[in-house]
């Protein structure tokens, strides 16, 4: 517990150092101009401050990149799995679309070769609605089996997303600090001030 508050002391009193730096430029005292900062004061401030953080502070910057890169990857994969979905839903409708279309051409050929009798005709009319009905129904069937892949593949995303975000969560629950340690920097920072 002392290690971090002395750690934290040092950060903030380096912290500090490097905003005076900041706001006092070197001079030129025979010209009497002001030029720019010290770079590799500057520099070298930056990396005591980086060298003094405490390791759940690197900790946290490689797990919030971590997360990231999950993110990232959870995205491109949702947006590829998405466009095989739609793609395979499209090839799916549009065969169901050709097969409709063909059984209606049969359809209406066998109506034609039919017309010579009238019982016939009734015969075909009957025979060409029962195939346009069914291939209609066949093509809502393939539609709706199309959709409930889409959902399907859907939720199994969403799953997976919450799942991550589960896992989020839990680090940065994790990275938060306790009650007895947060409430030590603020003494930390006040004996500094």
């Amino acid at each position: 517990m002392s290690n971090r508050l002395d750690s934290t002391q040092d950060v903030v009193r380096m912290l500090e150092n490097l905003k005076q730096q900041v706001y006092a430029p070197k001079r030129v005292p025979i010209l009497g101009i002001t030029f720019g900062y010290d770079a590799d004061n500057l520099s070298m401030a930056i990396d005591k401050v980086r060298a003094s953080l405490p390791k759940e502070v690197r900790d946290a910057a490689g797990i919030a990149r971590e997360v990231d890169r999950i993110l990232e990857s959870a995205r491109d994969e949702a947006a590829s799995t998405l466009d095989t979905a739609r793609a395979q839903a499209d090839r799916m409708l549009e065969e169901s679309r050709a097969e409709a279309d063909r059984t209606r051409e049969q359809a209406r050929i066998q109506s034609e070769q039919l017309v010579a009798d009238s019982e016939v005709l009734k015969i075909a009319q009957a025979q060409a609605e029962q195939i346009r009905s069914f291939a209609e129904k066949e093509s809502l069937q393939l539609r709706r089996g199309a959709e409930r892949y889409s959902h399907d593949v859907l939720a199994k995303l969403e799953a997976s997303v919450a799942r991550l975000l589960t896992e989020v969560e839990r680090g940065r629950a994790a990275l938060e600090p306790k009650p007895e340690a947060a409430a030590t920097p603020d003494k930390a920072v006040a004996a500094v001030r």
